[in-house]
């Protein structure tokens, strides 16, 4: 193996049951498909990652920890090759928070879910996102997660770290259905070209490059495919 993507799904802001095996994966089964199909011939592997628990849990931030422990899985398992993590709504938070675990090359987080600021409380996290290739992909009218708040942390997130984009999709809610192949298309576009360093196509070239916060709400347009993109 040349190369894997954790898929890290959703999750509960404060659970201790543990996830179902099928309703939990359900939201990256398609992500994990499209991307190991797109590095097939680089050997790229994609492994969905099983929570001990549903929750963040506060302090706890069990489900980080779980995408940390993957991340060390598969360095023991295929030896010192890339790693992307790629997580859905919480799971797009503990791919953020565990992406400065030192195989980590980017991190994908579709519509992640982000606590409320707080001025009495810190704020997420952002310097362990350094030396990383990010991708932030939110809908507009997410009604589970401000998407202004994913958009205030791929700002501080950018000040610290050039290769940082966000895309919005107009209108779309929290699951991003509405434009699901587009999204689909946009992590393959980005994954390959972070994991393997295949060129990325110009809204992706554009999005990085643009200072915020041009790149940091990059419309995301209807049809894009990373050969038309």
């Amino acid at each position: 193996m040349s190369g894997v993507v954790l898929l890290l799904p959703g999750g509960d802001e404060v659970s201790s049951r543990r996830p179902s095996p099928l309703l939990a994966t359900a939201s990256v089964r398609a992500l994990g498909r499209r991307l190991a199909r797109a590095g097939r011939e680089e050997g790229f592997a994609a492994h969905v990652v099983h929570y001990r628990c549903r929750g963040w849990n506060g302090s706890e931030a069990n489900l980080a920890r779980d995408a940390a422990w993957a991340a060390d899985e598969a360095v023991r398992r295929y030896g010192d090759v890339p790693v992307c993590l790629a997580g859905v709504g919480m799971g797009g938070r503990a791919a953020l928070h565990a992406g400065g675990h030192e195989a980590v090359n980017s991190v994908v987080a579709l519509a992640p879910w982000l606590p409320e600021e707080d001025v009495a409380a810190p704020p997420e996290p952002v310097r362990q996102l350094v030396g990383r290739q990010v991708l932030i992909v939110h809908g507009t009218n997410d009604g589970r997660t401000d998407p202004e708040l994913s958009f205030r942390l791929a700002a501080r997130a950018k000040k610290a770290n050039r290769d940082v984009c966000r895309f919005e999709v107009h209108a779309d809610g929290h699951g991003l259905h509405q434009y699901r192949d587009e999204v689909l298309a946009l992590a393959e576009d980005f994954v390959m070209g972070a994991v393997f360093g295949r060129p990325v196509s110009r809204p992706v070239r554009d999005a990085l490059a643009a200072p915020p916060p041009l790149g940091l709400r990059m419309p995301l347009a209807a049809g894009f495919s990373p050969s038309r993109g």
